[in-house]
């Protein structure tokens, strides 16, 4: 199997453009699904508080390098601030609360999760984000979720750029003049709910180029997400599943499929719009 490949972040820290997303996955299940997913070769895990299995994924990354075979350099691990959690001094006890769940001595990539603009403190928040970057807590620093206006906003009242904006992103769900946003300002584009929640495998425009490629039709659309340049986080709860969304870099999709696969925006969210979550 190919090996995900390294894509660098605005400041030049590197991650895997396909890694191992938890959300959803049980406390009890996370340790042996992240440790399975290391085997397969995965190197980045997401999760977040919100998810309550942070402490799966530290403990998964642990055991593998006190057994040996894994160095603590070579994963690289995303969590997230909770909504309650808004505001300078909350996000602090809040960083520091998902450290000791997670068990690591440093967080890879912190993100805001939600932007919460009825709250008005994603400002405030960002930077003690920037704060914790500057004190060498976190590699590097971001957010989810964000639209365009907390974006600009962002830009406009703090000091660091956000490395990648995670987002509802799938054929169905394409967020064009986000992406273009992100693209002009180094911000990279990482799609969760990339397969849009399963729905989007049963589509016969993907179905019928998974048959011309001898590929499951969830191959196919994180290959679209690859070629198109994005981050992506798939969840899966078998190792053969877990194993598929890893094997995705033997090969391409052409001009046409690409085209035919981007003729099936339809603007069609399956989760939250962010302007609702507070």
């Amino acid at each position: 199997m190919h090996k995900a490949p390294k894509i660098a972040l605005n400041n030049g820290v590197q991650i895997d453009q396909v890694g191992y997303g938890v959300y959803k996955v049980p406390p009890e299940t996370t340790h042996d699904l992240c440790a399975q997913a290391l085997e397969i070769g995965y190197r980045t895990i997401d999760t977040a508080a919100m998810y309550g299995n942070e402490a799966g994924v530290g403990g998964a990354i642990n055991d593998a390098v006190g057994a040996g075979w894994l160095e603590r350099n070579d994963v690289f691990v995303t969590t997230k601030l909770w909504n309650d959690d808004h505001g300078y001094d909350s996000t602090l006890r809040a960083f520091d609360a998902s450290q000791q769940a997670l068990g690591l001595d440093s967080v890879d990539l912190y993100l805001i999760h939600w932007p919460c603009p009825a709250r008005d403190q994603y400002v405030d928040t960002f930077r003690a984000l920037e704060q914790l970057y500057h004190d060498g807590r976190v590699r590097a620093v971001g957010v989810s979720n964000f639209q365009l206006p907390h974006l600009e906003r962002l830009l406009g009242e703090t000091s660091v750029v956000p490395v990648v904006n995670q987002i509802e992103l799938h054929p169905y769900l394409q967020q064009e003049e986000l992406r273009q946003f992100h693209d002009v300002h180094g911000i990279r584009t990482q799609a969760w709910s990339p397969l849009g929640r399963g729905a989007i495998l049963a589509d016969p425009v993907i179905g019928a180029i998974a048959a011309e490629l001898n590929r499951t039709p969830a191959q196919v659309v994180l290959r679209w997400h690859v070629q198109s340049g994005h981050l992506v986080i798939p969840k899966a709860s078998s190792p053969d599943r877990i194993a598929s969304n890893l094997d995705v870099f033997g090969f391409d999709l052409s001009p046409a499929q690409l085209a035919a696969i981007e003729g099936l925006e339809r603007d069609t969210r399956f989760g939250s719009h962010p302007d609702q979550v507070n």
